[in-house]
């Protein structure tokens, strides 16, 4: 029984396929950010739809009930779908996005193979955000997953060997590398004590990797705008104390002396109580 059910659609024309599945790591909103930024900008429409009583746990997913003057109106069920649409130039794109799958992750990997190779995917963009030892005075940096060295040198590798619990989208690049589809993560670095808060930085800079690695052309002056916003208002928090200002510029020198490096994701500095404060003062402001 195949997972997933196609729409009356277009056939895209060796589209890239961005994976952006909610669920699992995304520090500061980056990736969800990102994601919602770009379907704000590419008109989309319907390719595919996976059935959620196999893939969802709907009691970890619960539908939303509508209730209109006390009657029952309808629920909205959590659902993974991929989307077709293209950027400013006219390049096809396709969206995997919905919530990451509870259950049965060889058998949707294996449904999204096949549509990617029905539709003739050239590449494969996963998107996520972790939070780092980063300050927030300093260009977002990506880290790569890949199939390919090729790849993960155009952006930039993660030094030594980890391991790590998986996502999702890890399981997708081993299916799509399986089949000889490229396939790459973008990951952006998170200022460890900013990562429970929205970072547009980071979206931004996911945004532009997608942009520069797949050779598109996407939209990124609103999170960018949205970045410029949000660092102004962690400046004036950490100017208010000399401790902060002091964590801030020792992470400064650490990415200073190591631009040019591998990325080692090293143990992280106490963060907690500035972002305590941070959320508190934001919260202040709305």
């Amino acid at each position: 029984m195949a997972l997933y059910e196609r729409r009356p659609s277009r056939q895209p024309d060796r589209p890239v396929l961005v994976v952006s599945l909610e669920g699992w790591v995304d520090a500061g909103l980056g990736a969800t950010s990102a994601t919602s930024a770009l379907l704000g900008s590419i008109p989309t429409e319907v390719l595919a739809t996976f059935d959620g009583d196999d893939l969802i746990d709907q009691r970890a997913r619960r539908p939303v009930l509508r209730i209109v003057e006390g009657l029952n109106a309808g629920l909205t069920w959590p659902e993974i779908r991929l989307l077709v649409g293209e950027d400013r130039t006219g390049n096809d794109m396709l969206f995997l996005v919905g919530p990451e799958p509870d259950l049965h992750w060889r058998p949707f990997v294996a449904s999204v193979v096949e549509l990617a190779h029905e539709l003739g995917v050239r590449l494969a963009v996963g998107l996520g955000a972790f939070p780092a030892a980063a300050p927030h005075t300093r260009p977002v940096r990506l880290a790569a997953t890949a199939t390919t060295p090729d790849l993960a040198s155009r952006v930039g590798v993660v030094s030594g060997t980890l391991e790590v619990p998986a996502g999702i989208e890890a399981a997708l690049e081993q299916g799509f590398a399986a089949t000889e589809i490229p396939a790459v993560g973008l990951w952006a670095r998170v200022p460890h004590y900013v990562s429970a808060m929205p970072y547009p930085a980071a979206s931004a800079a996911l945004v532009d990797g997608l942009a520069n690695i797949a050779g598109l052309t996407l939209e990124s002056a609103g999170l960018h705008a949205a970045a410029d916003v949000t660092r102004s208002r962690v400046d004036e928090l950490i100017a208010q104390s000399t401790e902060h200002k002091a964590m801030v510029s020792q992470l400064e020198d650490n990415i200073d002396a190591a631009e040019g490096t591998p990325l080692d994701l090293g143990p992280l500095p106490s963060g907690d109580e500035i972002a305590a404060e941070l959320e508190r003062y934001l919260r202040g402001e709305r």
